[in-house]
């Protein structure tokens, strides 16, 4: 499948997406997202692949939504095309997706590594929410996402002043999971997406679903759904084979069913 503005090839297990629009660091434009959406749909119907990691260039993951594209909307072109909605459909998918961060995050490059599972940084990385300089502000989760992922007081300095967050502070805020050399960082990644590929495919997904209903539900509600996909586990031969496995002091032998 070919694309404009991305580059898509299979690792083992792992598909490796790079944003490519080098000349523009990577910002992120409607093609992008179109381009995104394809390729994760292909990816969730590839039996073949477990996990996704996505990156950009050295520079920059992205430096930001394009900006060129957005000079000349109004507030009705905005509101009525719903104009950045279709930025979640990232979540929406059922493999998990690493970021793999390197340079520039900023604006909408900060809130699509969010929109991510697992965050991984090299040394180099800087994330921020800069569209208040542009007399904006965030529109694709960025104000929602990062009072979670940081809390509000940090959240709310980066938003009001634009200021970044390298990637040490962005570790120790927990924005990102760990932060590895920026020569380890794509091995790093796909060596956690070929980790997760040695697990049953389905388990995966449904762990996936709890942790991200509990980032947007009550406890209450959160431990209800867990319990439910906790159950339904024991509808498939894979638990059976994992919890098999483990008393007979062997490896699981995962069907992905």
């Amino acid at each position: 499948m070919a694309y404009e503005t991305i580059l898509v090839e299979n690792r083992d297990a792992v598909a490796l997406i790079t944003i490519n629009r080098p000349k523009a660091l990577n910002a992120l434009n409607a093609l992008v997202f179109q381009e995104l959406e394809r390729a994760l749909s292909a990816i969730d119907a590839d039996e073949e692949i477990a996990a996704v990691v996505l990156t950009g260039s050295e520079k920059a993951f992205a430096a930001g939504a394009d900006i060129k594209e957005m000079a000349d909307l109004d507030f009705s072109a905005a509101y009525n095309t719903d104009y950045v909605a279709h930025w979640q459909n990232v979540t929406r998918h059922s493999k998990p997706i690493i970021a793999a961060v390197a340079g520039y995050a900023l604006g909408g490059g900060c809130e699509l590594a969010m929109m991510c599972d697992i965050v991984i940084a090299a040394e180099n990385a800087r994330f921020g929410q800069p569209e208040i300089n542009l007399g904006t502000i965030p529109g694709a989760g960025g104000s929602q996402r990062l009072i979670r992922e940081i809390g509000k007081s940090k959240a709310m300095e980066m938003i009001l002043t634009g200021r970044m967050m390298n990637a040490e502070d962005a570790e120790r805020a927990n924005l990102v999971s760990r932060v590895v050399p920026l020569e380890n960082l794509i091995d790093e990644a796909l060596r956690i997406g070929n980790e997760i590929a040695q697990k049953s495919q389905p388990i995966v997904a449904m762990a996936k679903e709890a942790v991200n209903v509990a980032y947007e539900t009550s406890l209450a509600e959160g431990l209800r759904f867990e319990r439910r996909a906790f159950y339904a586990t024991f509808a498939t031969d894979d638990r059976a084979e994992g919890m098999t496995a483990f008393t007979e002091k062997r490896s699981a032998r995962f069907s992905h069913r």
